[in-house]
């Protein structure tokens, strides 16, 4: 087991977000959890600091004079220690407790609006960044509308991009780990899921131009089959068929396998892991 350390992980309030997120922390690290719900991720950082040990405070833009400059999000690659963007007084996260767990409500669906969201907040050197927030919606090609193509390229493939640009310093501070939740239908394309496989591609891609483009960041895409989710639930409604959370995989074991690969040790890294229930 590689020490503690920092990791940021979106779509963290469901699904294989929320069960990496409950690996990591019951591990020991520090987490920074990333939602489109303020409520949500308060009720899962309560869940995850429940009983004796840290609390949890949201990230916010109170401002006070840091002992040591922070990275903030987008800013340039400093020489020697962290920065803060643009040159302005830092905003600074607010812990309650040790601050173990903290959160960050951002729209993925909005990626242009990434970097002034993330503007003031202070970010320590990432160990690991998990990206697992996604949409789907399937239809054929005849069916589907532009907007349905739109939203899923914003929030599968385009806002992936951006938040891993604005946390490259952070990222390369630590020689971190970006580990992309992909799919099944980023290998290969179905009838009704273009769309979706589109978005899927697009995230490969980025995962091996970013794997060979940061030589001192790992990078791992995980492409797990059908899993046992609020959005697997969501696609048989579309389908037409029922849900039976027991029929697929289990969250909590596509999180093993990422967890297992952030924890690889440094003379290796896993590229690429098919999961298949």
């Amino acid at each position: 087991m590689r020490p503690v350390g920092t990791y940021l992980i979106t779509g963290a309030t469901g699904g294989i977000g929320a069960a990496v997120a409950d690996l990591l922390y019951d591990a020991g690290h520090t987490l920074i959890l990333v939602g489109r719900s303020a409520e949500r991720l308060e009720e899962t950082a309560a869940r995850l600091t429940a009983g004796p040990g840290p609390t949890t405070a949201p990230i916010t833009a109170a401002r006070s004079e840091p002992t040591t400059a922070p990275f903030t999000a987008g800013g340039p690659e400093p020489a020697i220690g962290p920065l803060t963007a643009n040159g302005s007084e830092p905003a600074t996260a607010v812990p309650a407790g040790d601050g173990r767990v903290r959160t960050i409500t951002l729209d993925l669906s909005e990626p242009l609006r990434l970097e002034a969201s993330l503007a003031d907040v202070e970010l320590p050197p990432l160990d690991g960044l998990v990206h697992s927030a996604g949409v789907v919606e399937l239809g054929t090609v005849a069916e589907c509308r532009p907007d349905a193509w739109i939203e899923q390229l914003l929030v599968n493939a385009a806002a992936p991009a951006e938040l891993t640009r604005l946390l490259l310093p952070a990222l390369r501070a630590a020689h971190g780990h970006v580990v992309f939740l992909n799919s099944g239908a980023g290998l290969r394309a179905s009838p009704e899921w273009g769309a979706y496989a589109a978005s899927k591609h697009a995230l490969r891609a980025l995962a091996d131009s970013l794997r060979a483009e940061e030589p001192e960041i790992r990078v791992t895409s995980v492409y797990p089959g059908r899993t046992a989710s609020e959005m697997q639930r969501k696609v048989r409604a579309q389908e037409g068929g029922e849900y039976d959370p027991e029929a697929y995989i289990s969250p909590r074991t596509v999180a093993t396998v990422i967890v297992n690969a952030l924890m690889t040790p440094r003379d290796a890294t896993v590229t690429d892991v098919s999961v298949r229930g």
